[in-house]
């Protein structure tokens, strides 16, 4: 009878290496295979076992290694002859991270398989930059939203409208290229120009970077500074907080 291994779907974190969890580091050092994803930091590839076979799956905008379909074959053809087979995902593999599908196609296939959680960025990003998302002077409600959508989805387009109303807190994440159109979305419902709004690029990382703006100003302060992906979306009075707490910022 053949050996099937067991797949772990890894949440690398968000960058900082410290941020990853024990459990994760412990399967790397002991990995077989690791497929890993394109966003994952240089020192936490670098705790991978040097025996492993390491393949590069990740996925940028415009720039696509694997199919996610190629992905989920080759991780159930790893199984088949390795013992420990690791997804290594950035963030969290639940929350934007497609690792609910990938888990889904492991189980029909009859894989064994388990979901190791990781820190998202939407958390840690904000964190890393001084901004709690709930305070009990400014928000008690946080929604965490894709700013990027795929074709063919489940419903056409997120309801911006709903989410300027239900929550004191927005997060977006990978919201950067269609910021303009999301601002829109939420003037129209009515949140005010001067909503505060953060963006934190390589969250968590030595080269984390900043730009604090509102609703109004940020589209122009992006095109001024150059800003650009991977970042996250901060939308709220929180984002007050930033010039308060930032001198905090954890060492990496």
């Amino acid at each position: 009878m053949q050996h099937l291994g067991k797949v772990y779907l890894i949440g690398a974190g968000p960058g900082d290496p410290g941020l990853m969890t024990l459990k994760g580091k412990t399967l790397l050092e002991s990995a077989d295979v690791v497929v890993y994803d394109a966003l994952i930091s240089p020192p936490i590839l670098a705790m991978i076992n040097a025996d492993a076979e390491q393949i590069n799956a990740g996925k940028r905008r415009g720039r696509h290694s694997l199919q996610q379909s190629e992905i989920t074959q080759l991780l159930i053809e790893k199984a088949q002859t390795a013992a420990v087979v690791v997804r290594l995902k950035g963030g969290d593999p639940f929350v934007f991270g497609r690792g609910g599908e990938e888990m889904e196609d492991l189980i029909a296939a009859g894989i064994s398989v388990e979901v190791v959680p990781g820190i998202t960025s939407g958390i840690a990003a904000p964190a890393y930059a001084g901004i709690p998302l709930t305070h009990r002077a400014h928000s008690s409600s946080v929604t965490f939203v894709t700013g990027h959508e795929s074709v063919g989805k489940y419903r056409p387009a997120v309801n911006w409208q709903a989410i300027a109303h239900s929550s004191e807190t927005i997060v977006v994440y990978m919201g950067i290229h269609n910021l303009p159109h999301i601002i829109d979305q939420l003037l129209l419902a009515g949140l005010s120009i001067e909503t505060p709004i953060a963006l934190v690029r390589w969250g968590t990382r030595p080269e984390q970077e900043e730009l604090i703006g509102t609703l109004q100003t940020i589209q122009a302060q992006m095109e001024a500074a150059k800003f650009e992906a991977p970042a996250i979306a901060v939308i709220g009075a929180v984002v007050q907080m930033h010039e308060v707490l930032a001198g905090c910022r954890p060492s990496v």
